[in-house]
């Protein structure tokens, strides 16, 4: 049964403040966050750190987000209603209910089949609509393209040319920029068809990206 009760919104009331007072003040991104159960996404055996700001384990080696990062990502990405956004990495796939959440019309890949199948009966059950897939991000979606955002959920040494394809003119691609221990947030805004502004938000930690499926 998913269950999602007063005290759970209670204690995401709470990690919002939280979120509030380590600088998000994107109130879009905190709205959205305060309405999709994070302890929902985890195993329930775990629910008393469902509302923590850290990172998590779960299945296949994967963790889902710190919800700071999540904010922080999510903000960079200046999601408005009805955009386009491709996600490479589903995982839990709390990210891309966020993101549904707000209005965006989500495309999301991931290379890992079990957490492809789990993600997908969530959001199903949880009536969040959002486009899944089975297949290794760094080809993207290219029959879905261009989007208008490009979220990168996981580590990856260089931005991939083909995901830098699938971005359209004026569009927003945010990345953890790096190999493993440590990677600086990178925003990108493409301004041309060889154009990119780019610009940095900070170190954080993710799991590697990693190439083909499984």
């Amino acid at each position: 049964m998913l269950e999602d009760n007063e005290s759970h919104r209670g204690l995401r009331n709470r990690l919002i403040e939280q979120l509030r007072t380590k600088g998000i003040e994107d109130e879009q991104v905190l709205h959205a966050m305060s309405k999709v159960p994070r302890h929902l996404f985890m195993d329930s055996t775990f629910l008393k750190f469902a509302y923590a700001d850290q990172a998590f384990p779960i299945a296949s080696g994967q963790t889902i987000s710190q919800p700071y990062t999540v904010a922080v990502q999510t903000s960079l990405l200046e999601v408005t209603p009805h955009l386009k956004i491709l996600e490479v990495g589903t995982g839990s796939g709390y990210q891309a209910a966020v993101l549904a959440t707000m209005g965006a019309r989500v495309y999301s890949v991931e290379r890992i089949h079990h957490l492809h199948q789990t993600s997908k009966s969530l959001l199903s059950q949880l009536s969040i609509q959002v486009r899944l897939f089975y297949g290794d991000g760094y080809a993207g979606l290219p029959a879905f393209a261009p989007f208008d955002r490009i979220l990168i959920t996981a580590a990856i040494p260089e931005l991939p040319e083909e995901l830098t394809r699938q971005l359209r003119k004026g569009g927003i691609l945010v990345m953890p920029e790096g190999d493993r221990g440590s990677q600086i947030m990178k925003k990108i805004r493409r301004t041309g068809e060889d154009e990119f502004i780019s610009s940095t938000h900070g170190n954080f930690v993710f799991v590697p990206m990693i190439k083909g499926t499984e």
